[in-house]
């Protein structure tokens, strides 16, 4: 199963809140930090959770303050 990118800039704080919420939906992604930069993270899912993944996303989004970030910047 191929899966997709997602990297985000999130406040380091954070991190581990969102891991926590992530994994509670086995199954549906996977995180990471990205090295080299404390400040961003990668969301790696497959396309069939894709719709999943930004809903949730969008509800965090006032507790995470998340911002779109590309792995040329992170």
């Amino acid at each position: 199963m191929k899966l997709r990118p997602l990297y985000l800039r999130i406040n380091r704080k954070r991190y581990h809140y969102l891991k926590f919420i992530l994994e509670a939906y086995d199954g549906l992604c996977l995180l990471s930090t990205v090295p080299g930069n404390v400040d961003t993270v990668c969301i790696r899912y497959p396309r069939e959770q894709e719709k999943n993944i930004f809903s949730l996303l969008a509800d965090l989004s006032r507790t995470i303050k998340p911002q779109t970030a590309s792995p040329g910047n992170a």
